[in-house]
């Protein structure tokens, strides 16, 4: 949904390998820091691991209490998880109902966010089983395994069907 925007596409299949790279070196030595400080029974049972972590953090009795800016950094990058993800969700809601104009779908679909965001999961624990356990089989199941199966089949008797044809 991104890409056709981009000035230079050519270059952005570069920047997402740099990317997913960079990203997974980030979380090895995120998670190597987790376990040297925290051990790994606490890791393994910590919620958020990385916010125990830098509760941990005390430097000459001064500098503390370091959870408020990693909080503050993590409201950050979720606001723009969530704005992109919403971006794509208009671009291709427009492109598929055909809509010239995709910023009309930006109130129906954000009240539609808004109400499944509420009624989804009212808790911490209740988004984990939602996301762990139905999701994987009501979401998951379908958008990657009988979906694409289905539209390579498609995609198949429809080449078929042209070099006969």
């Amino acid at each position: 949904m991104l890409l056709p925007y981009l000035s230079n596409p050519k270059k952005a299949s570069v920047t997402m390998i740099c990317a997913t790279g960079l990203s997974g070196i980030n979380l090895i030595i995120t998670m190597i820091i987790n376990i040297s400080v925290l051990g790994v029974d606490l890791t393994t049972r910590s919620q958020f691991p990385l916010l125990s972590t830098v509760q941990t953090i005390q430097v000459a009795d001064f500098l503390e209490r370091l959870d408020v800016f990693f909080m503050f950094a993590m409201v950050i990058e979720i606001y723009f998880k969530v704005s992109i993800l919403f971006y794509a969700s208009i671009v291709g809601t427009a492109t598929l109902f055909k809509i010239k104009s995709p910023s009309r779908l930006a109130y129906p679909l954000g009240i539609i966010v808004l109400f499944l965001s509420i009624t989804i999961a009212s808790n911490f624990q209740e988004h984990l089983y939602e996301g762990l356990h139905v999701a994987r089989f009501l979401l998951h199941m379908p958008l990657f395994s009988i979906i694409p199966v289905l539209l390579l089949i498609i995609a198949f008797l429809r080449n078929r069907k042209k070099q006969h044809g």
